[in-house]
Parts: structure tokens; C-alpha cells; sequence
């Protein structure tokens, strides 16, 4: 998959609580792809990660939210952890920012918790996705197609089940994000 991504700009969103494995194997297999990858945050200097069971490492931040422009990347990638999307999807500055790459038809992936995001950024309605199975019911309500299968590409957007899954999803994500933009991703941006 070297040079795979070459030349392609790929956004990661987190706050503090992301599931570290979720965040560190993909970029580790964006970065071995070619991609240039950004760590955002609403945190400006430093984020922190979840380790399972408790506090993980710190990361620096290469863009913080406030200064960071969709226009700028390619596709985006948004890591689970149960505290971070949690975050996320109450910071309309963090929502916004991801219903831009559906806009713009751009490719996201997002895995675990993660699609707690795609639904406040209305982005899975008629969409068939899957998660940890514990945000099935929310997807639903949101009116996804909610599946239990490792990974899941529908229209541009990878969604993934949990940290097992991560050679699956770095797979399929690596896929969707050499394609580029995707119509149907267009489809579904409500905002």
C-alpha cells in the first residue's frame, strides 16, 4: 500500500479520551500509504488517550479546531474511545468541521464510538454502517442500516466495530481515501 496516499492530506479528529489503538495503527497505515496526516483538536497544544481500561499517552496537536479548514484535507479519519466522540459531537465547531467533508463528497472513517459523530453531523440517515455494538440503537434512530460486520463502506464512508477490527478498516479506509471524493457522500450532507 506504499505511496498509496501520496500526496493526500488526511485530517484526524480527537478530543481527550480517544481510544489510543483507534488513533495510532491508522495513522501509523495513512502515514506507510503516503498520506500526510494532522492530528486536530479542540485542544490546543496536547490531546490524551484511552488505553482501554485508563489514561493513555499524550499526543501533540498539529492543528488545533479553531485553526483548522476542511478545504485543507482530503479525507478524515475519527477514532472511537467513549469519551472523545462524546466530546466531539457537542462542540458545534467539531461537527461542523465533519459535515463539511460530507459537503465536499470527501471520504471519512470512523470506528467504535466514533459514528456518535457521524450522526450529530446528520451524515448516516439511509446509510448502512456498523460500530460498537452499544451505539446500534442511536445509528438506527438516526436512520442507519446499522450491520455487526467488521467493516462497512457505504458511498465513501468506512465505519468500523472496535479495535480488532483495525487491519480491516485501515484496509477499506486506505481504499476509500485513494478514490477521493465520492458523490454519494454529497448525498447525504443535510447542512
Amino acid at each position: 500500500m506504499a505511496d498509496r496516499l501520496s500526496g493526500k492530506k488526511v485530517a484526524i479528529l480527537v478530543a481527550d479520551g480517544f481510544e489510543h489503538v483507534e488513533m495510532t495503527e491508522p495513522r501509523k497505515a495513512l502515514e506507510d500509504a503516503g498520506a500526510g496526516v494532522d492530528l486536530i483538536s479542540p485542544n490546543p497544544d496536547r490531546v490524551r488517550s484511552w488505553k482501554m481500561t485508563e489514561w493513555g499517552d499524550y499526543f501533540d496537536v498539529d492543528t488545533p479546531l479553531d485553526q483548522a479548514n476542511p478545504d485543507d484535507y482530503d479525507a478524515i479519519h475519527l477514532p472511537g474511545g467513549v469519551i472523545n466522540p462524546d466530546k466531539l459531537r457537542t462542540i458545534p465547531q467539531a461537527v461542523e468541521f465533519v459535515k463539511a467533508f460530507f459537503r465536499a463528497g470527501k471520504p471519512v472513517a470512523s470506528i467504535c464510538h466514533g459514528p456518535w459523530i457521524l450522526i450529530e453531523a446528520e451524515a448516516v440517515e439511509g446509510r448502512t454502517v456498523t460500530s460498537w455494538p452499544s451505539l446500534r440503537t442511536d445509528l438506527k434512530n438516526a436512520g442507519a442500516n446499522w450491520v455487526d460486520q467488521e467493516v462497512v463502506v457505504d458511498g465513501g464512508m468506512v465505519t468500523s466495530r472496535k479495535p480488532d477490527d483495525i487491519p480491516a478498516y485501515n484496509s477499506k479506509m486506505i481504499e476509500e481515501f485513494a478514490e477521493g471524493v465520492h458523490a454519494q457522500q454529497q448525498v447525504a450532507a443535510h447542512a
